[in-house]
């Protein structure tokens, strides 16, 4: 395996959000060997079945193509009451149809988000773990990027300030690499 692949999905559709900065970050802080692809998950309608069997949608194509040749993926997710953001879900929701055609099968995955909150995204990604099970992810378990209070780590022009974070973020990408060819040896 040459150089891994690796898709980045935001979670927010806000274009300034912690959890879009933090994915700029991982771009800084990539291993050699590895590259990030970022997806775009606006414009994905809700999913609905009547709209499925007329065939997906354009933006859902787009988003399976590009999970489809990505060696690996990269969910940066903020926390919204507790869980996943609803878009994020409906993106994967949409992907994973038809289910014979899941694109996420022994992929593998790493998880971080950023919050304002005390808990740094800790129980959406936990949330996110379950619905990886579903849809036969890898997902790595160490180490975790929870950033909390994420408005005091990030400067004026979204640049992260927060050394321990950047750090971890490293470590993750490394992890997510090693892992990715871990788990391609044949």
């Amino acid at each position: 395996m040459d150089e891994i692949r690796i898709l980045g999905i935001c979670g927010s559709l806000r274009k300034g959000s912690f959890n879009r900065r933090l994915l700029q970050v991982a771009r800084e802080e990539l291993p050699e060997g590895a590259q990030l692809e970022l997806a775009d998950i606006a414009g994905i309608p809700i999913y609905d079945g009547d709209v499925e069997s007329a065939g997906l949608p354009a933006t859902v194509q787009k988003l399976k193509q590009q999970i489809r040749t990505a060696d690996a993926l990269l969910i940066a997710t903020p926390e919204y009451n507790y869980s996943v953001p609803g878009v994020l879900k409906n993106a994967l929701d949409w992907c994973s149809r038809p289910p014979q055609e899941n694109p996420f099968r022994d992929k593998p995955l790493a998880i971080m988000g950023a919050s304002q909150g005390m808990l740094g995204t800790a129980r959406a990604q936990y949330h996110l773990r379950q619905i990886a099970v579903s849809l036969d992810l890898l997902a790595l378990n160490r180490p975790e990027v929870m950033l909390a209070q994420a408005e005091s780590k990030f400067d004026a022009e979204g640049r992260l300030t927060d050394a321990t974070t950047r750090e971890l973020v490293h470590k993750l990408l490394v992890a997510l690499v090693v892992w990715t060819r871990r788990l391609h040896i044949p």
